[in-house]
């Protein structure tokens, strides 16, 4: 594979030098230098970041001398949370290294609406004692401030006991559609969804299900209607934001074809139209009437404006849930020739300067042992990024500048190695390779080999290819 990747890069194979069988050899031998010493290399890199990055926050928890967790979060990470961090979530149900460590990234929500980490971490096992000292050590890189709301998913393992206890049930349209549209309808009041779970449950005879019994306790965690003053900022699924930032396969471009749909609906199907109720408490009342011009759906809201403040409300409270005012507002604001958004309804978290631009949101490329080599090393990777951005978009520049540097490649290439260089051994090679320092004591070994709850089968995830060529023998 990563022959193929270097032919791709060159412009082909006959520009590799090394054939297939050097790469195999690199390999094998990186894997012999490593070995056990991965578990105290990282250690050793992230330590040495907290000594030369600015504002870098790691911490890592140890079982004897085994390795049991460890949580990082760097500057950049720490700057979206001081700005976006009012609702976050996180969730553990993710690929694994092959030591079988959970991956847990922490999402929240930015200005662009993307989702952004603001602190990740390695669990060896998912006890109550881990996620404790995560969620701890997340709560000291940020300085104790803690989120109003964090979302996550529940135990795998609940996940399970209800496909097998209460399977045949969810397989029933009619109940899983009138069950969805209950648990996500984002106007619904407590009271109203307690009257119409009650329904649901008593006309599918759900009176002695445990499971709907203990969800209906918990409603107060998990139904949007008993915190919808708390603005979720369009975070309210945890799997379709954390696992965004996990699944690869989800390219582009189908996003920006999902993207463009939703604005096509959206821009051509509907309409709102208004009508004045009169006037209360020196608020003018308006109902407001969002139509579709493909089908007979009508949906009705009440807005209040109050002049000269321009202060207005919607029953559909988008604003409270997102930060943002709705279109049966603006309908309203332009009625009365407001051309611009009232001051008090923009937010600071949706303005494109809400990050400092000061931040140097460089990553840790290279680690010699040398803290100023480090620091010469890492401030020639970020001239020539910043070069290269300068003449990018310009190709007589472009083509100078690679010139430029293909020069300076062959001069150090052609450069008479030197005895430092003739007596490298293969522990100094693999360290330069992979930009670290190979230690020579170990202190915190890898953690044992577990098979964390949601895991599955034991056998390695195949790839779309393999599964294609088994499907097309059969």
């Amino acid at each position: 594979m990563a022959h193929k990747i270097r032919a791709v890069l060159i412009g082909g194979y006959e520009y590799v030098g090394a054939k297939v069988t050097y790469y195999k050899n690199l390999r094998r031998g990186v894997n012999r230098i490593l070995c056990y010493k991965d578990n105290q290399i990282m250690i050793n890199k992230m330590r040495d970041r907290t000594d030369h990055y600015p504002n870098y926050s790691f911490e890592f928890l140890r079982e004897g001398d085994l390795l049991a967790a460890m949580f990082w979060a760097d500057e950049r990470e720490k700057a979206f949370y001081a700005k976006f961090g009012e609702v976050i979530s996180f969730d553990v149900a993710f690929r694994t290294n092959k030591y079988k460590m959970v991956f847990v990234p922490f999402t929240a929500v930015d200005h662009h609406k993307k989702s952004v980490t603001v602190g990740a971490g390695l669990l060896s096992r998912e006890t109550i004692e881990s996620y404790e000292w995560m969620l701890k050590a997340f709560l000291r890189a940020h300085e104790g401030k803690a989120p109003k709301i964090v979302l996550t998913d529940q135990d795998a393992a609940i996940k399970q006991a209800v496909e097998s206890v209460i399977g045949d049930l969810f397989k029933n349209k009619d109940f899983k559609k009138r069950f969805n549209k209950l648990v996500w309808n984002m106007l619904i009041k407590p009271d109203e969804f307690e009257k119409k779970w009650d329904l649901i449950i008593n006309e599918f005879n759900l009176e002695d299900k445990r499971w709907f019994n203990d969800m209906f306790e918990l409603r107060d965690k998990w139904i949007h209607a008993y915190f919808s003053d708390t603005r979720m900022s369009g975070l309210m699924k945890t799997t379709s934001r954390s696992e965004t930032i996990q699944k690869q396969r989800n390219t582009q471009q189908e996003l920006d074809h999902q993207t463009k749909k939703a604005k096509e609906i959206y821009k051509g199907s509907w309409y709102c139209q208004y009508e004045h109720l009169g006037t209360k408490n020196g608020w003018e009342l308006y109902k407001v009437e969002q139509l579709n011009n493909n089908s007979d759906l009508k949906t009705e809201f009440k807005v209040e404006i109050k002049l000269p403040t321009n202060d207005v409300k919607c029953t559909c409270e988008h604003f409270n849930r997102f930060g943002t005012l709705c279109r049966h507002a603006f309908n309203i604001l332009m009625k009365h020739e407001i051309k611009e958004i009232p001051e008090q309804y923009i937010e600071n978290r949706w303005r494109k300067d809400v990050i400092s631009r000061h931040y140097n949101f460089g990553r840790h490329v290279y680690d010699t042992g040398d803290s100023e080599i480090n620091r010469f090393v890492n401030q020639a990777y970020y001239n020539f990024e910043a070069c290269l951005e300068y003449v990018r978009k310009y190709k007589e520049k472009m083509d100078l500048f690679v010139k430029k540097t293909e020069s300076m490649l062959k001069e150090y290439e052609n450069e008479t190695t030197n005895e430092l260089q003739k007596n490298r051994t293969d522990v100094e090679e693999v360290g330069k390779l992979m930009g670290i320092s190979i230690p020579k004591d170990i202190n915190i070994n890898v953690p044992n080999v577990q098979s964390n709850k949601g895991c599955g089968k034991k056998s390695r995830i195949q790839s779309a290819a393999e599964i294609a060529y088994k499907n097309s023998n059969k």
